[in-house]
């Protein structure tokens, strides 16, 4: 994940602090210094990096801080407060029109991942209650249209071409026909180079002059570190940017542009991606993303995705069983599949408080849970509503039908168990309670004898 290497480092220095108890400028200062270099070996801006650390220095010096009974928690607490508001400070929206369709403009350079997430936007869009409209704009690189109208598909939003006509007309056209068919956002995918070039900037211009966009959204990788500040600018400077995407945030990058990009430019990062599938798509939130650098989780972000992969319905359903005690193998099987649709397990244990570190040299196994979901498939309708059905004999049948031994399918069977008295002994919440749990997968389902760690 982003930002490793740097949390490690201010982790490093702020346990330094800890131990001293009392605090002299000298060591707010050295540990001040640590920090500088921490921010620029994750390819932080010089600048910014060293005004962060004289922004924090200036305030941790100060009379309130030096005379805490908790020092060094003071400290930590204004560089939660710098690094938060160096990011943007909240939460940047995406515009709106009052007279729709609301014209989003993505640009950015070649590779950065702008057609991919033009339908993340569009499918992110869709699950706001929005009906948006992609327009393939790219006329130049091999497939971009293709490429568009299968993301498209995947994401279930429309897509708009006319081939290989002129980007502009094809901008205009597009808005026209959202007019006429009712989509409240078009999400101009337009052409990228493999370096910033005056044709480029021209045709970007023109579409920019022809149907005035109220959101130029500028799609950057966090991998290429730096170059992404130094692009970011280059394009506000010819195009007037409104907001950033940063593409591949999950990858091994060291995260200075997300902490450089507003400080430089001006211009708010508005959305971060943060894996392959579609539904990879965050609304960036800085004070979040201070806390996940500062190795102090991301517990809101964790139930937000829990809150869209869960659906509420199933829940309530699920809530009738457990009053009724007919929670089933069927229900097991469901809460699974739900529980995985929300992505990277380590990526999710990860935003939990104090969780990511012990996590970082860990591998978790998740094909165990394929295992699971194997091994319920190979039960009979009947065995699956009734599981104490499974004898012996029909334990050997459903190890063999699934590729696992026979102890695997004792072992899920006892987890079941398990999960049925936890159910009784949550009988007395009512199901106000039972709903609350349920909507956060419960105790949730771990592979056959738990999840598998290996390093």
């Amino acid at each position: 994940m982003a930002f490793e290497g740097l949390s490690d480092k201010l982790s490093a220095a702020f346990k330094r602090l800890r131990s001293k108890g009392k605090l002299t400028e000298a060591d707010v200062k050295e540990a001040m210094r640590e920090v500088r270099l921490a921010l620029l070996e994750a390819d932080v801006n010089y600048k910014v990096a060293k005004d962060f650390t004289a922004a924090v220095t200036e305030r941790a010096v100060g009379a309130q801080v030096m005379e805490s009974l908790t020092p060094a928690q003071m400290v930590i607490k204004i560089v939660n407060e710098e690094l938060t508001a160096l990011m943007g400070g909240e939460a940047a929206r995406l515009a709106s029109a009052s007279h729709p369709p609301c014209i989003v403009m993505m640009c950015g350079l070649q590779g950065a991942g702008k057609t991919t997430h033009a339908a993340k936007l569009g499918k992110w869009l869709k699950g706001q209650g929005h009906r948006p409209l992609l327009v393939a704009c790219d006329i130049y690189r091999p497939a971009a249209i293709k490429q568009l109208q299968v993301v498209g598909g995947q994401a279930g939003v429309p897509v708009f071409e006319m081939g290989t006509a002129d980007p502009v007309d094809i901008a205009r056209k597009a808005v026209a026909h959202a007019r006429d068919y009712g989509n409240d956002y078009v999400i101009l995918d337009t052409a990228g180079r493999l370096h910033i070039d005056e044709q480029l900037m021209d045709e970007l211009k023109k579409i920019k002059a022809a149907v005035s966009p109220q959101e130029i959204l500028l799609v950057v990788d966090a991998m290429t570190g730096q170059d992404a500040v130094n692009v970011a600018s280059a394009f506000n400077e010819a195009l007037g940017i409104d907001g950033v995407m940063l593409t591949k945030l999950d990858g091994d990058t060291r995260g200075g542009a997300a902490l450089s990009v507003r400080a430089v430019t001006g211009k708010p990062i508005k959305f971060a991606g943060v894996g392959e599938k579609l539904s990879d798509l965050e609304v960036f939130h800085p004070e979040r993303m201070a806390s996940r650098i500062l190795g102090m989780g991301d517990v809101m972000s964790l139930i937000e995705k829990a809150q869209q992969q869960f659906d509420n319905k199933q829940a309530e359903e699920l809530a009738r069983k457990m009053q009724q005690e007919k929670f089933d193998m069927n229900d097991m099987l469901e809460q699974l599949r739900q529980i995985r649709k929300m992505g990277d397990l380590k990526g999710m244990l990860g935003m939990l408080p104090g969780v990511g570190k012990q996590l970082q040299d860990v591998d978790i196994d998740e094909s165990q849970f394929g295992r699971v979901e194997a091994i319920i498939l190979s039960m009979t309708p009947a065995e699956r509503g009734k599981p104490e059905l499974i004898n012996p004999s029909r334990k050997r049948r459903i190890a063999a039908g699934s590729g696992v031994k026979v102890e695997e399918v004792g072992r899920l069977l006892k987890q079941y168990e398990s999960m049925r008295k936890m159910m009784k002994q949550l009988k007395g919440m009512g199901k106000k309670g039972a709903r609350g749990l349920f909507r956060m997968g419960g105790r949730g389902i771990m592979p056959p004898g738990g999840p598998r760690f290996g390093r």
